[in-house]
């Protein structure tokens, strides 16, 4: 399985009422989920009752597993609609490259929202196999923004 098929397998699950996909091959191990988020409807609002669940289209953690090598890909997708920036100002160097070794709590980027400055930090450690967006491009709530290929 590539990337291609990967991205085409979050587009469809984005696109549709499913909630979790899970697949496995000989080679690969792959698991998405949608997050779910709490909107309270109109008549809730006033009765001070629990909100129902909502899923939504944000894909959390990927995982992809290669059975011979054992490694474990991970999406950071955006936690925020907002514009992506790679660097903390226009003339530093970006945060991270292609290649870079990534620690757990690492700044990763910063999505401006609402004229706030949201640094976005890495979930898991290891390395960046590949960033998905480019600097000063508008991102969705759960559009994947890197693949980290994580650390045993």
């Amino acid at each position: 399985m590539n990337l291609d098929e990967i991205k085409e397998l979050l587009q469809a699950l984005s696109a549709s009422d499913v909630a979790e996909l899970e697949l496995e091959t000989d080679k690969v191990r792959l698991h998405l989920k949608k997050a779910v988020v709490f909107a309270p409807q109109e008549s809730q609002r006033n009765e001070g009752t629990f909100p129902r669940p909502l899923v939504t289209g944000q894909v959390l953690p990927l995982e992809v597993s290669a059975a011979p090598s054992e490694q474990e890909t991970v999406i950071i997708a955006a936690p925020m609609v907002g514009t992506f920036y790679r660097a903390p100002a226009p003339d530093a160097p970006p945060y991270v490259e292609v290649g870079d070794s990534i620690e757990e709590g690492q700044p990763l980027c910063i999505i401006e929202a609402m004229k706030l400055m949201n640094e976005i930090e890495a979930d898991v450690a290891g390395i960046i196999k590949e960033i998905l967006v480019e600097n000063e491009q508008p991102v969705e709530y759960g559009q994947p923004l890197f693949i980290v290929e994580k650390l045993a």
